[in-house]
C-alpha cells in the first residue's frame, strides 16, 4: 500500500466520534490492532483536556498503552470501551513508536502521570477544579497534599476513594452525586485497567465532564509508589523499571502483554506497508 492511499486511512476524530455533540476538538487519528489513537504532541494533548474541562464537554479519555490494547484484544467487553465514544491518547513508547511506524512523524506518546499534573498545572489559571476518584483515603490525602504544594492555588474539588469491589449501579450513582455536589470541571481516576476507563465512560455520560483514567499517577504524585527518573521516562523503558520495582504484580502485563502487542503491531505495520 503507498503512503498516498494510507493517508486516506487516517480520519478525524471528535470527541464523540462523530456520533454526538459537536465536533468541537478534532484529532488526527490511526489504528493500532483494531483501536484508533490520536496523534498529537504532548502539549496539544494537554490543551485539549483543560479545553474539554473549561467547557464541560462530557468525554471519556483514555492513556493506552501496550497491555491496554493486548488486553482488549482478547475482552470484547473492553474492546467495545477501547473502540467506543472517546479520545485515546498513546500511554506507552511502543504504541507512539508503532503510530510512527504507520506514517505519522509526529506521533508522541501522552504519559499518563505526566498529563496529570501538566493540567493541575495549566488548570490553575482556568481555575479548574479537580475530583479524585481511586486508590486508598491515604493515598488520595497523600496525593491532595502534594498537589496543592506543588502547584499553589489549584483547585482540588474533592476526592473519593470508594470501596474495593465491581463497578455496580450504587457505586456509579454515589460518584455522580459526589462529583455533582462537588462543583467539579473535571474526573480523574485512578482504578487501574481496564476497570478505570469502563468507570471514565459511564462516568462521562452521567456527569458532562471530562473523566480521565490515569492509572498510577495517583500514587507516583502521593509518593505511595517510586517513579522513574524522566531519563528512563524518555528513554521507552519505563515500563522495565516498573517491571523490576514490582515483579510479582506486573510480570504479566509486561511480560505477556507487550510480547501480545508486537504480534499486533506487526500485524497493523504489514497491512497497513
Amino acid at each position: 500500500m503507498t503512503r498516498l492511499s494510507r493517508s486516506k486511512m487516517t480520519r478525524t476524530l471528535g470527541f464523540n466520534a462523530g456520533r454526538r455533540g459537536p465536533d468541537k476538538y478534532p484529532r488526527l487519528t490511526d489504528r493500532v490492532g483494531d483501536f484508533a489513537f490520536a496523534v498529537t504532541s504532548f502539549d496539544d494533548a494537554v490543551d485539549t483536556v483543560v479545553s474539554a474541562a473549561r467547557s464541560h464537554t462530557g468525554i471519556p479519555i483514555r492513556l493506552s498503552n501496550a497491555y491496554c490494547v493486548s488486553l482488549a484484544t482478547r475482552e470484547p467487553d473492553y474492546a467495545a470501551v477501547l473502540g467506543g465514544d472517546g479520545v485515546t491518547y498513546p500511554d506507552g513508547a511502543p504504541v507512539a513508536w508503532c503510530l510512527r511506524r504507520l506514517g505519522n512523524p509526529n506521533a508522541e506518546r501522552v504519559r499518563g502521570p505526566s498529563l496529570f499534573t501538566a493540567v493541575l498545572d495549566r488548570g490553575r489559571e482556568a481555575g479548574l477544579g479537580h475530583f479524585f476518584l481511586g486508590a486508598t483515603d491515604h493515598t488520595l490525602d497523600a496525593l491532595a497534599a502534594e498537589a496543592s504544594r506543588r502547584f499553589p492555588g489549584v483547585r482540588i474539588a474533592d476526592r473519593h476513594a470508594p470501596p474495593f469491589g465491581p463497578l455496580t449501579e450504587d457505586f456509579y450513582d454515589d460518584a455522580t452525586r459526589r462529583i455533582a455536589s462537588a462543583g467539579a470541571d473535571i474526573v480523574w481516576v485512578g482504578m487501574g485497567t481496564p476497570k478505570q476507563d469502563i468507570a471514565a465512560a459511564e462516568l462521562a455520560r452521567r456527569t458532562g465532564l471530562p473523566v480521565v483514567g490515569v492509572g498510577a499517577a495517583f500514587d507516583f504524585v502521593a509518593g505511595t509508589v517510586r517513579e522513574a527518573p524522566s531519563w528512563i521516562q524518555r528513554s521507552g523503558f519505563e515500563w522495565l523499571y516498573r517491571l523490576a520495582a514490582e515483579p510479582r504484580r506486573l510480570w504479566r502485563r509486561y511480560l505477556v502483554g507487550n510480547s501480545h502487542f508486537a504480534v499486533i503491531a506487526a500485524r497493523s505495520l504489514r497491512t497497513n506497508r
